[in-house]
């Protein structure tokens, strides 16, 4: 049994894709909204928020024999998660991580190296912050934002929780923007002016986390671009394409 951590679009098709391939698969999500995307392709999918202990008994109960982590490239707990518990029960553990976007040279494009750092330059840099980096990051943009005139606005999942924590961390609803991505580059020009965006931060999650398009709109507009880098990858062995992934797994 393969187990596969599955956060992303690009994660569930890998599971769909092993199970194609005649693999036994089982998926696993963090939200409700996540098991019932890959259930659509007929994988079997639970969904459940696991630390490190409750991942390793899941492991041992399921009986699996390979993980794969195929979750998001700034799902660094989950990560390291997978890697300890794998190496707690001698257990592989593969990392599947998407291509990265190759950054245009632009004059107001900056980088930073985490979401601390991100926050306080976006907060330094304009009046009105577009935030498309998730909900988890809000509480530290706006401790970065406290006593700052800067406004912040944030593009999160349509979900109740989601919309929950924002309201908790202080953005009313005139400042949430809930959608379902991906999201064309006609589409962020247009939300980006509506609101009146002066700095846009995302994260580097490649073409299919909707990056590209990102900052093609973003430049359009003359927009400040702060981009979280991704974190170190860990090592271990790292897969950017379901095809290498099945070609590694014959061999075995």
């Amino acid at each position: 049994m393969i187990l596969v951590l599955a956060g992303t679009q690009d994660g569930r098709e890998i599971a769909a894709g092993l199970r194609e391939a005649g693999y036994e698969v089982i998926a696993s999500v963090v939200s409700e909204y996540g098991r019932e995307l890959a259930a659509q392709s007929g994988v079997p999918t639970q969904a459940a928020a696991m630390d490190e202990q409750q991942l390793q008994q899941f492991v041992i109960q399921r009986g699996i024999r390979l993980i794969i982590d195929a979750t998001h490239p700034y799902a660094v707990n989950v990560s390291r998660n997978a890697r300890q518990v794998a190496a707690n029960l001698h257990v592989p553990c593969l990392r599947y991580e998407r291509p990265d976007s190759a950054l245009p040279i632009y004059a107001k494009l900056v980088l930073a190296p985490d979401m601390q750092r991100a926050a306080e330059m976006a907060v330094g840099l304009g009046k009105t912050v577009f935030l498309t980096t998730g909900s988890h990051s809000l509480p530290i943009f706006r401790a970065a934002a406290t006593g700052r005139d800067c406004r912040l606005i944030a593009r999160v999942l349509p979900q109740p929780e989601v919309i929950a924590d924002c309201i908790a961390n202080g953005f009313s609803p005139a400042d949430i923007i809930a959608a379902q991505g991906p999201f064309s580059q006609e589409l962020n020009r247009e939300l980006f002016r509506a609101y009146g965006a002066d700095v846009m931060v995302t994260k580097n999650s490649g073409a299919i986390g909707g990056t590209d398009a990102k900052i093609a709109a973003a430049i359009e507009l003359g927009l400040i671009i702060v981009v979280v880098q991704r974190p170190a990858a860990l090592q271990q062995q790292v897969f950017d394409s379901l095809p290498a992934l099945l070609e590694y797994l014959k061999r075995k």
